[in-house]
């Protein structure tokens, strides 16, 4: 549980430890995620407690979890992909709250690149893909119309093996 800070705190000695040994830390991949309120609430109603609950694993997980890992990154001269969505920067009916952690996470990832040039920063939009938080979100009917996520997967790699300068990737 990304949320956790005893988890994180449990990861970054992880890293630690095998950096001492010779190895470290060449990429950090931020894919938790929740959706959030169920069915998905329009902003006027959205529950603020289930919005911080969002914003703690969307947003501010991820960037507790660069701040623990960023010194053996930066050694290695290591790379950080934070997943987003089309959500953070398209208006959905009901997506407010997931779109809204999605476009923080997108901006902490946009000042990183920035700040930390000795460190690649990605953050993806893999595109809709038929997964179990998308069939929560639209219904599985709808979600099974959506690619699987292998494309995406495959994207991903081609990013990693080819390292491109920071910036969003769209996967689509």
């Amino acid at each position: 549980d990304v949320a956790d800070p005893a988890h994180r705190e449990r990861l970054a000695l992880a890293v630690r430890d095998v950096s001492e040994d010779g190895g470290g830390l060449d990429l950090l991949v931020n894919n938790a995620s929740g959706l959030g309120a169920l069915p998905l609430p329009p902003l006027a109603d959205y529950p603020l407690d289930e919005l911080r609950e969002l914003f703690l694993v969307n947003t501010l997980a991820p960037l507790a979890l660069i701040q623990a890992t960023l010194p053996w990154l930066r050694r290695r001269g290591g790379a950080i992909v934070n997943i987003s969505s089309d959500a953070a920067v398209e208006a959905y009916a009901g997506w407010g709250g997931y779109g809204a952690t999605k476009a923080a996470l997108e901006q902490l990832s946009n000042v990183l690149a920035a700040e930390e040039p000795d460190v690649t920063v990605w953050w993806v939009d893999p595109g809709e893909m038929n997964t179990a938080m998308l069939a929560a979100a639209v219904g599985a009917e709808e979600a099974g119309t959506a690619p699987g996520p292998e494309k995406s997967a495959a994207a991903l790699r081609r990013l990693i093996e080819e390292r491109p300068a920071s910036g969003r990737i769209g996967v689509r």
